[in-house]
Formats: C-alpha cells, structure tokens, sequence
C-alpha cells in the first residue's frame, strides 16, 4: 500500500525535475512543440484547440477509434492550421491500433488523450513508453487496479516527461486566489463543508449501423464500466476542489443514489458524506437526468468565515476576511456544455492550463501530476464505492480492495 500513502502522493504530484531547457526532439527551445490528439471528440478537440490557439505547439496528429469522428476534427483544425499560416494535419490514424500508431509517431512530441475513461490506463502506458509528453484527460481511471497502473508510469515519467492531467480549475484564476485565501487562514478552523454537481441529462445520440462493442464505445458516457460512473468521470471536479482546498483526501465515506431517470447502467444522482481528517465531513450531492438546470459549487465553512466556488456567479469569501472576485457578482447562471467549454468562472482554466503543459515542455520543468490525479480519482470512487454498497466505505479498504473492473473481451479488442 506505500504506493498510495498520503506523503508519496503529494511528493509525486508536486514535483518538478528542472532541466536545461529543450524540446523533447532535441531541436532548439523555440521551436514548435508538435502535437497528436488521441480521441477526437468534444473534449478532445477543446484541449487540442485551446493548445494551438494559445500557444506555439501545433497540432500535427490525429488518431481515433471511429474514421467519421477523425474527420470531422480534422477539417476543424485544418481550418485553424490554414488561418495560422502552417500546414494542417499531416498524419491522421483510425481503428483498435490507432493510439499505438500516434504514441509511436517520429513526428509527434506530446499527445493530448481524450478516450473514454477505461482505456485512460492503456494509452497513457503506451504514450509514456514511447518517451511522449501527455496532457491527460480525467480521471486517470476507472478503477484501483487502474490507478496503481498510473502511479506506476508516473513514476516512469518522473524527470524525463510532462504528464499533465486535465484539472483545468486549479488553473482558473479565481479559483487559485479562493483556494491561496482559505490556506492562508481567511476561513479560520475548518469545521465542514458542501458541495455539489447538478446538470441535465445528456442526449444518447443514435448511431445507424452501430451495434455491439462499437455502439457501447460511441455511448460510452451512459457505460458505468468505460465512463466509470458520472461522479468519478464528471464529479471529480468538484471532489478535486474539495481536496485542494482541504489539502487532503477522505478518510471514509457513507452514501446512496440510484438510476432512475437516464438511460444506460450509470447512476442518475449520488448522495454522499465524505469525512475529511480532524473531523471535517463534507457533504456531497450530484444529478444528472432530465430538465436539471446546470448548477456546480463548493462551499468549506470554517470558524471566521465561508468560502463559495461557483463555475457561475459570486466566487469569494463571507466572513471576517471577506472578498470577492471582482466581476463574478453578477449571479448569472452558466450553461452546461458538454464538451467542458465555459465562459464564466472557469473562462480562463481550459487555456491556462494548457499554456502552463506547453511551457513545461519548452522550458524542460516538466510537470508530473500522475499522483495528483489518482487521489482525485479515488476520492470519487470512495464516494461510488459507498453509494453502490449503501454502507461505509474507509480509503484504506477501497485500496485494499485492489478493485478492477473488466468491460468484455469484445472492448478489450478495441484498445
């Protein structure tokens, strides 16, 4: 279990090796960075496109599992190529081996990975054994067994590569100044908190022709097994608020939920109590089915004040140290995109983010969030893991459970 203690995963996720500054390929440090997109769906081509708007790297590569999808992304970002003045997409690879094909690539330095969540695991390994930088989309799995995998290939990262996971909100400058405040002592004692993550049901599209594994693969988000379930796939935002500002992870949680009203095997809405070391629980409630207006806070109540963190409308602390962030008073109430693509709260995380993975790469201080990443992923599970069994569930019995998960032999053959 010392792979997963609490002082490895903060020395981990903290860690920067400083290096003379180069481009993985060698060439001089202001040269291109050279990019390959690997799951060229809504999420994907946000990621990719934030990183060739604001920045030098270029977008070079594309791989997916599904051609129409492939293409589809590729004349988008053609189009940007040709507005830029550069050449477009000049490699493009599709089907089960598409991800080995880019990771392996003498022509990409770092791939953006956008897969469903199941195969996360799969293709970071082959990305990181083929000596690329990776931004790597949450959560970094679906399961335990997964998360130990990825702690390992960190560990094979360390010092050599960035391996940057899509937390875009620790980058969102409001959130950054909430969460500097609340370390620095504006709440006081921490005494609890609450938060939550409402949103409506999300449309299954229909896919003609389709059926089997590929059908399960083009819905994965209605797929508990390759989504891992919407707290740890879309919740986790939250849930990695709550342990950046509490800077810790759960000990144990208690909760419930269930499936009505959406389709597919995923829950509809979880209700979960998560208790943080020196006796902090904090409550966490989720809903995604129907006409649910789109909603997302997190709120830690301490001694001298509270904190509020809205993706929309007033960010900032109530109490004896009070502030706001100036221009989110408004209250006007964002709307979801699915893609992750929003212009309130968050307007600014997506490309700062993805500013801060290029210049790593450029500057040689490569980023390893490997560790990061797995306690928020955990965290989420502890809160599935509670939900599904209605009892509770401790951090150290989740990592003891050494839980996997398998989708079927006929997923298996599509990595």
């Amino acid at each position: 279990m010392s792979l997963l203690n609490r002082r490895e995963l903060l020395g981990s996720a903290a860690a920067f090796a400083i290096m003379k500054p180069r481009i993985v390929r060698g060439s001089a440090a202001n040269s291109a960075v050279r990019v390959g997109l690997l799951g060229c769906g809504g999420r994907g081509t946000v990621h990719a496109g934030n990183i060739a708007q604001h920045t030098d790297a270029r977008v070079v590569a594309m791989a997916d599992l599904f051609p129409d999808q492939l293409e589809r992304a590729k004349a988008q970002f053609d189009k940007l190529a040709q507005s830029k003045g550069y050449a477009g997409v000049a490699q493009t690879f599709t089907g089960p081996q598409a991800y080995r094909r880019i990771a392996e690539s003498k022509e990409v330095d770092a791939v953006v990975i956008a897969t469903p969540p199941y195969f996360h695991p799969y293709h970071l390994a082959a990305a990181v054994a083929a000596g690329k930088h990776v931004y790597y989309e949450k959560p970094v799995a679906v399961d335990v067994a997964g998360c130990r995998r990825v702690l390992e290939i960190g560990k094979q990262a360390e010092g050599r590569l960035s391996l940057d996971v899509g937390f875009q909100i620790r980058m969102a400058p409001p959130f950054v100044e909430l969460v500097r405040r609340i370390h620095a002592g504006a709440l006081g004692e921490i005494v609890g908190g609450e938060a939550h993550y409402y949103c409506p049901g999300l449309e299954t599209r229909q896919w003609p022709g389709e059926s089997g594994a590929a059908l399960r693969v083009r819905n994965w988000i209605d797929d508990r097994v390759l989504s891992g379930d919407i707290i740890v796939e879309q919740n986790i935002h939250a849930l990695d608020i709550c342990n950046w500002a509490l800077r810790n992870h759960p000990l144990k949680a208690v909760g419930a939920g269930g499936r009505k009203g959406r389709p597919g095997d995923c829950f509809s809405h979880f209700n979960v109590v998560f208790h943080y070391p020196d006796n902090v629980p904090v409550s966490f409630s989720s809903v995604q089915m129907g006409k649910t207006p789109f909603e997302v806070t997190e709120r830690i109540f301490g001694t001298r004040g509270t904190s509020q963190s809205p993706y929309s409308g007033k960010l900032g602390i109530d109490g004896d140290q009070a502030w706001t962030w100036a221009g989110s008073e408004t209250g006007r109430q964002g709307a979801f995109s699915v893609a992750g693509a929003f212009d309130d709260n968050l307007a600014q995380a997506d490309s700062e983010k993805q500013k801060a993975f290029i210049a790593s790469i450029v500057s040689g201080r490569f980023h390893n969030q490997a560790a990061a990443g797995v306690e928020a992923a955990l965290t989420a599970m502890l809160g599935r893991e509670a939900a599904y069994t209605g009892r509770e569930v401790t951090w150290d019995e989740l990592l003891q459970s050494g839980l996997r998960w398998d989708a079927g032999a006929d997923i298996e053959r599509m990595l």
